[in-house]
């Protein structure tokens, strides 16, 4: 039933109950977002399964992330049912039929779908700044700790790189200091903290490689020209509210990067559907609140649509409220002030139906009925309207285990993002370099053992070495004045584990040193 470029949501209701008119979609305005919103147990997940099926069967590749795993259904047929047959006959849809979808299903947990990742080194300072609500100072710090690794090539892939290189920081700091700015051991210190907190709610799964590419969501299924739709399982994540807004934060800011300016294309490049809206916003960052409504405002123009769905539209901040197009209110509750002033600001919302009051509708709507207004033509939001929602084509309710891992078996991205790599990156190339050290602080203490009278060589004390790229006993390199004794440059530039086991390297070298020299005197007694 669906018209060529519109989405068909269902059938609008007169007053006295009547069938009134189909409403839909316009595909060329899918890109000005929307907001589902109502109850729990009102239909929310269901509209949101239409609307999905809905885009896909245009040849839409949607991306939703599904708190309750009920979305997951749309990977199969549906199945004949009696409320379904009924609501297909009430609105006038004579070409109902049951239908699968290409569905890839996603979890950063790897438990429930394909892994998704990303590197510390893509997610960058100010992204990860801001997810952890950093002062100046400490953002500053990440910074230079970016700076740091690009400068020495010191790739930057997961939790453990990143560590490191803070660790190397902080019992560097007088040094780098002197060349970076100011950093102070405490800033260093709370990052690691807020770190933790990260690494505690699951964060090791998440930063890594290999990293997702923004076209693997983007796919349109070959066979049936039907937009792919990828299902992010976030029944586990939601559980862990910030690795949640980080996942959240970076995929968004991907797409803000890479995805070209499209202007308005006839139907959207990718529509977001976020179920559970509301654990997005609630005591969310302020910083967050201002990325999602920068997105919001901004990414209509790369041809990407953003729809929210939760309880109450109180839960969406007005600055975004006011940038969601499409609206489809479900039935709201009103017994207490909270709940009536969001009956209230949900009315107020709608552009008036003379036929009836929108506020006493809410109230009084059933469940799979909902109150509807979309764009339409020049981008004027329709008369809103009292509307039975169509039924869905895939099932409702979730798929079972061994479905979803048959679905899983058919990916069109089986086995490319499964197995972790973990190639050499910072933490590795730097703990090489910290052997190389002990290693040869061990020899020279047992040399300095053995002849006492040896002149002390020129060089770093912990087995000269330095940070690839920052240089080292060149003494060009250091600005006038800056000499050290040694004639070195008086900046010290030790890699970042090096600080880190530097106490290590100091207890092997002593042990070492005295193996030797007990070794060595008591060959010479024989």
């Amino acid at each position: 039933m669906d018209e060529t470029g519109k989405l068909f949501i269902g059938g609008s209701r007169k007053p006295d109950d009547t069938l009134n008119k189909a409403e839909f979609l316009d595909l060329k305005f899918g890109n000005r977002h929307g907001l589902v919103t109502g109850a729990t147990g009102t239909g929310k997940t269901v509209t949101l399964q239409v609307l999905a099926e809905g885009f896909a069967r245009a040849g839409v590749p949607v991306f939703a992330a599904d708190i309750k795993g009920d979305l997951s259904g749309v990977a199969i047929k549906g199945e004949t049912k009696d409320f379904l047959v009924k609501r297909a006959e009430q609105i006038g849809m004579t070409d109902y039929a049951f239908e699968q979808f290409p569905v890839i299903f996603w979890d950063i947990y790897g438990e429930k779908g394909h892994r998704v990742r990303t590197t510390i080194a893509e997610m960058g300072p100010l992204l990860l700044a801001r997810l952890m609500d950093a002062s100046e100072p400490q953002e500053g710090v990440l910074n230079i700790a970016f700076k740091i690794a690009d400068k020495a090539g010191l790739p930057l892939l997961d939790l453990k790189d990143l560590t490191s290189l803070l660790n190397y920081m902080a019992d560097n700091a007088s040094e780098l200091s002197s060349q970076f700015g100011l950093i102070s051991k405490a800033s260093v210190g709370s990052i690691q903290r807020a770190l933790l907190v990260l690494e505690q709610q699951g964060a090791e799964h998440f930063f890594g490689e290999p990293a997702l590419k923004i076209s693997d969501i983007m796919r349109v299924n070959p066979n049936s020209g039907y937009g792919q739709i990828s299902i992010l399982a976030a029944d586990r994540l939601m559980m862990n509210p910030r690795l949640y807004a980080t996942f959240l934060l970076w995929l968004l800011s991907e797409l803000f990067e890479e995805l070209p300016e499209v202007g308005d294309p006839d139907k959207p490049k990718l529509v977001f559907f976020f179920d559970e809206a509301h654990l997005l916003f609630d005591e969310a960052p302020k910083v967050l609140l201002d990325r999602v409504e920068q997105v919001v405002r901004l990414i209509r123009s790369k041809g990407v649509g953003v729809y929210f769905v939760t309880q109450n539209p109180l839960d969406v901040p007005e600055s975004v409220l006011a940038q969601l197009g499409n609206r489809v209110q479900h039935a709201l509750r009103a017994y207490t002030p909270r709940e009536q002033k969001a009956v209230k600001t949900a009315a107020d919302t709608f552009r008036p139906n003379p036929d009836f009051d929108c506020a006493t509708a809410i109230t009084q709507l059933a469940t799979g009925e909902a109150l509807v207004s979309t764009l339409s033509g020049k981008g004027v939001p329709s008369m809103v309207e009292r509307t039975l929602i169509r039924p869905p084509s895939g099932r409702i309710g979730p798929l079972t285990d061994q479905e979803r891992q048959q679905v899983m078996d058919k990916s069109p991205v089986l086995g490319v993002y499964d197995e972790d790599i973990d190639r050499e990156s910072a933490f590795e190339m730097l703990t090489a370099k910290a052997k190389q050290a002990s290693d040869g602080a061990a020899s020279k203490k047992a040399q300095d053992d053995l002849d006492p009278q040896q002149p002390t060589a020129t060089g770093s004390s912990t087995g000269g070495w330095t940070l690839p790229g920052f240089g080292g006993g060149d003494d060009e390199e250091a600005p006038k004045g800056k000499r050290s004794s040694g004639g070195r440059a008086g900046y010290q530039r030790e890699t970042v584990v090096e600080a880190a086991l530097k106490s290590v390297a100091r207890t092997v070298a002593t042990q070492l040193g005295q193996a030797l020299v007990r070794g060595i005197l008591g060959s010479l007694k024989r």
